[in-house]
């Protein structure tokens, strides 16, 4: 058994080595290609990649992860990634634009700026969004972040959008593997008291929901603390760069959750169909 174990983690190690590799490069992007500033700000940046870094090995690396979810079963967590990944490199490439413009950088805030004034609609997440700002913010800053919001929220929906056609295609979690919970679900405590079903399905419900909602709660939280004074600076490029990828990142990442949890619920629910046909059906096949 140990030496199964050991063989285990031995195989997991270059996948856990490519992964702590891209989140560094994730962390580091915007630092990288807008420049972090003062040595402070590098120093951090620094640190939380590192810190990243070695979150991401140990949990793909270790027999079973403690926080990750889904670990082995793709594409969760790697349709997450992709859609970070490509919401941070967009916004570095749209406030890339103010400072070296490029072809590239023109493409990507010529295209922001149209999905921005197609979905800047009143009460919308990226109306909301605009309007946290200060009222002494640069007009030109406002359109920026018009910009990075609606291509962000953009790249959030279709990410969902292609998460669950994955899902769909691949049938997902496959039927001809075995569906570790013990592993693909480190937090979640089958023993806890109640039905398994239910309550995959009661979590799952909740996480789309709060998905859905989460757009309109963070630009409302976030001008509530600003209103209390905060030491949040949102005239930096990178702090608006991070705060508009969560603000669109982490209602996707709920909502991909949650419509995860629904379908592990219905493959139990499945399962347990199964078992008692083949346990009614026995003592007729006998006779």
């Amino acid at each position: 058994m140990v030496s199964g174990g050991r063989f285990s983690v031995l195989s997991r190690l270059p996948a856990a080595i490519v992964r702590a590799f891209l989140v560094i490069l994730l962390v580091g992007l915007p630092s990288a290609l807008l420049g972090s500033g003062t040595f402070d700000s590098t120093l951090i940046i620094a640190l939380a990649a590192i810190f990243a870094a070695l979150f991401t090995f140990i949990e793909y690396s270790a027999i079973s992860p403690s926080m990750v979810e889904f670990r082995d079963a793709p594409p969760f967590n790697r349709a997450r990634f992709a859609g970070l990944f490509a919401i941070v490199f967009c916004l570095v490439m749209i406030f890339q634009d103010a400072a070296s413009p490029s072809r590239i950088t023109v493409i990507f805030q010529m295209t922001g700026a149209a999905v921005g004034e197609v979905i800047d609609l009143p009460y919308s997440p990226v109306r909301l969004m605009v309007l946290m700002m200060p009222e002494d913010t640069d007009p030109a800053l406002l359109a920026q972040l018009r910009s990075a919001a609606g291509l962000s929220y953009l790249i959030a929906l279709l990410s969902v959008i292609g998460f669950i056609i994955l899902l769909r295609l691949q049938r997902w979690p496959r039927r001809d593997d075995v569906f570790n919970v013990w592993v693909n679900l480190p937090t979640f405590d089958p023993t806890a008291g109640g039905d398994v079903v239910k309550r995959l399905q009661r979590d799952g419900r909740f996480n789309i929901i709060l998905g859905i909602l989460l757009p309109f709660l963070v630009p409302v939280a976030l001008t509530l603390l600003l209103s209390l004074g905060a030491p949040i600076s949102l005239q930096s490029a990178h702090t608006l760069i991070w705060t508009v990828a969560t603000w669109a990142f982490l209602p996707a990442s709920i909502l991909m959750r949650g419509v995860a949890l629904t379908r592990v619920a219905d493959m139990i629910a499945m399962q347990r169909m199964k078992a008692r046909d083949r346990v009614g059906a026995g003592p007729l096949a006998g006779a």
